[in-house]
This record gives structure tokens, sequence and C-alpha cells, in this order.
């Protein structure tokens, strides 16, 4: 993602956006920060807002009807044209902010817009265009040096490594709505205002969303599906997801035809793969490609929700990470269930 320290910070400036449920309204600045007499508060705004964004997941500007229709779409797109009226048009962003800020667990918080020069995306240095939320304050202790002793004070403020909201949206691809990255702490219902409505992104469907999402669908059918269609235990629902992982681990390419055949083996449960692909598909309005090459930052991402522990009762979690043919499943005469583990040597 961009880096910081060879980005330059050219032009910001800060309103107040609050919740219209609530009536706080907004207050807009008519100035912008004079970041040529401050270097070093120019630096550490850059690090505040660049060093959040780390996954590379790129969305896209759309609207239902006509891309131009969305506001912050034609906003961006005429400032990249010219910055003559950045103050203006920033106020025409927290202005829009504010009509969607209308639930009532949206905080009341600075809205700064800035204007970056020289972001690189994809080894292309291009100019960014930065919209930023702080909703969030945190308490800091003050130590003040007297005469003869310390005093200590506290004071409440931004914590510059906390962003609570943010996106960056970069100025390529103009007529396919540009490249955006966003950044929401919140992950509850009421946050979606952000990206789904404020901003209004679809993904843009590169190699890391098609990884993300087949892996997606692969760890729901195992975990939701598969055992509805077929009898099995739930080291076998491992085992197939430690296959999966493992399959988008030791290739570069993807071929779902290749990886259906190595994971799932048997025609019967690729069927069942296949049909619950196609109604994942129309659920969340996708379309999956049976061939790309494989993302590896997708797969270390979602690498991290499949769980390879099997939980017994409250007394055993035994982590399944190789050869699945090792462990039995059985009943004893007194209708106990138990496992049997095969091993070498133990450490």
């Amino acid at each position: 993602m961009t880096d910081p320290a060879n980005t330059s910070l050219s032009k910001l400036i800060v309103h107040k956006v609050g919740n219209k449920l609530l009536e706080d309204g907004v207050q807009l600045s008519d100035e912008l920060i004079d970041l040529k007499r401050q270097e070093e508060l120019s630096n550490i705004l850059n690090s505040y807002f660049l060093s959040q964004f780390k996954d590379p997941v790129y969305y896209r500007f759309h609207h239902v009807s006509s891309l131009e229709l969305n506001e912050i779409y034609t906003i961006t797109n005429d400032l990249f044209q010219s910055t003559r009226g950045f103050v203006k048009k920033s106020k025409d962003i927290a202005n829009i902010l504010y009509e969607y800020s209308n639930h009532p667990k949206i905080k009341s918080g600075e809205l700064y817009i800035a204007y970056f020069d020289e972001c690189v995306i994809n080894n292309e240095m291009t100019d960014a265009i930065g919209i930023f939320k702080s909703e969030n304050k945190d308490t800091f202790l003050k130590v003040v040096e007297e005469e003869a002793s310390y005093q200590v004070n506290f004071d409440n403020g931004v914590n510059i490594k906390k962003l609570d909201k943010g996106c960056l949206i970069f100025n390529v691809d103009a007529d396919e709505g540009f490249k955006v990255c966003i950044v929401d702490s919140q992950s509850a219902s009421e946050a979606q205002y952000w990206k789904d409505e404020f901003l209004k992104l679809k993904p843009v469907a590169d190699n890391y969303f098609q990884t993300q999402n087949f892996l997606s669908l692969t760890k729901n059918y195992v975990t939701e599906r598969l055992d509805e269609d077929f009898e099995v235990t739930k080291a076998d629902q491992i085992d197939y997801l430690n296959r999966s992982i493992d399959y988008f681990k030791k290739n570069e390419q993807f071929n779902e035809q290749d990886f259906a055949k190595t994971v799932f083996e048997h025609d019967s449960v690729i069927n069942s793969f296949r049909k619950f692909k196609d109604e994942f598909q129309d659920e969340n309005d996708l379309r999956i490609v049976p061939e790309f090459d494989i993302s590896s930052p997708a797969v270390k991402r979602q690498s991290k929700v499949f769980k390879s522990v099997l939980k017994l009762d409250r007394n055993f979690h035994i982590y399944i990470h190789g050869d699945r043919d090792l462990i039995e499943r059985g009943v004893d005469e007194d209708g106990r269930k138990y496992y049997k583990i095969y091993y070498s040597q133990e450490s």
C-alpha cells in the first residue's frame, strides 16, 4: 500500500459532522490547515491517515442507475481535474455525510478531507484524495516540568494510531469508479453507512477478491452444508478445511476443476459443492470465476478463520494439522464416544 514517508500531504481541511438523528448539525471550516509552516505536524498527519491502509482490498464507486449519480465520485472526479474549489467541495462532502449519519449509534466527529501527491499504487504514481473521520477520543496524561518538580495533568484527544473511518481514492480507472481503499473500525450493521450509503462502494473483482470469496465459499460449504448432504464427522470437516487452505498455499494459480478433485475427491461431494457455489453466488450477488491467480495476502488473511480445532466437551481440544487417517472415531461398549490418535513421537 501507499508509504506515508514517500507521500506528500498537500491540502487538508477539517470539518465537524454530527449525528443527524440527534440534530447535532455540521460545523464547517472556511480555510485549509497551513501545512507548509508545520512540517512535523504534516508528517504526523500523513502517518495517521495512511498507516492504517495495509490490506490490498480495492473497491470502486458505483450507483444502481449511473456512476455520475454517485455524489462522492462526482466531487472527487472534479477535484482530480482541478483543486481550485477544494474548500467548497470539502463542505459538500461533509454535508453529504451528515445526511447519511442518521443511525442512533453514529458518533459526532472531525471529518478530514485531504489531497495527497505522489501516491504509489501497483507501481504507478498518482494523486489521491482522502476522507477520514475520527469519532473516538482517548485520555492522555500530560507531564509538565516545573522548577523543582513534575506535575501530571490529562487531556482528551485523538489517538494517532487508531483511525476510526477512512477512505483513499486513487486517481486511476476514473471511468470505472476509481480505485478506493477503506478503513472502518466498526463491524456492526450501523457502521455500514460509511461504505454502502455514504461512499456507495463495491469490491473490485481482482485476484484478492476472487481468492477471498472462494475461500469463504469453501468454508461455508464445509461447515454449513457438507454434514447435511453426507455423514461426516467434525474431524472430516477439519480435514476438508485443511486440504482447502493447503491447496491455496501450495499453488500460484487456481483452477476450480483441479481444486475440486484435489480437495473433495468424490463426484457426489464435488456435485454438492458446485450446487452450493451457485446458491452462494446468487445469495451474495457474486460471480466467482473458475480460474485466477491466487492472492497470497488474501490466503494469509482467510487462513485465520479456517479453524483446525476439534473441541470435545470442555475437556479436550485436538488440533488437526495433517493426515486424517491418523485419527479414528468410535464408541465403546458403554456408549462413550472416543477418538483414537496414532503418532510416532511426542514433544
